[in-house]
């Protein structure tokens, strides 16, 4: 099976964003959370700083995931991470990620980071493999993702941590 990351464009919006909705509902089963904030605006996140990288499934052409990374105050910030349960465990999250580094090593940033769950093992264990490590909120915007975590109260279904990766 061959498949091929490249960058994503205003017109694969609605994929991206139905990437996110199938892909959540593998977190939301996990987690037993009875409500989840909506799927981000992919229009949005597609124009906004930073990029976003979409997978597609070499035997379908079909696109099976995305990552986005923002650019967040000159710091590259991998905001989401979301592969279709139906391509899952396939090595498409790995690849998303690693190109995502890649991405941003190639734009000149020198660190990479992310919030999620610490004890989800496609979150934070999945992401230490690739040298993630656990680390403090330093930036406004950094701690400005703990606030919104507490506000949409995604917090309330385990520890959720930032992690750093040096490039």
């Amino acid at each position: 099976m061959s498949a091929a990351v490249r960058p994503a464009t205003a017109a694969d919006a609605e994929i991206v964003e139905a990437i996110e909705r199938e892909a959540d509902s593998l977190l939301v089963d996990s987690l037993g959370a009875p409500q989840w904030p909506d799927a981000g605006d992919a229009v949005a996140r597609i124009g906004g700083p930073g990029y976003v990288l979409l997978l597609e499934d070499g035997d379908s052409d079909s696109p099976v995931g995305f990552v986005h990374v923002l650019d967040a105050d000159g710091h590259a910030h991998l905001e989401q991470l979301s592969v279709i349960p139906a391509a899952g465990r396939r090595g498409h999250g790995r690849r998303l990620v690693t190109a995502a580094l890649e991405e941003a090593r190639d734009r000149g940033y020198t660190r990479v980071t992310l919030r999620t769950y610490a004890e989800i093992p496609w979150n934070a264990p999945f992401y230490a493999t690739f040298g993630f490590l656990e680390s403090l909120p330093e930036t406004p915007f950094q701690r400005g993702l703990v606030e919104t975590e507490a506000a949409i109260g995604i917090d309330r279904f385990g520890r959720r941590v930032q992690m750093t990766i040096d490039l």
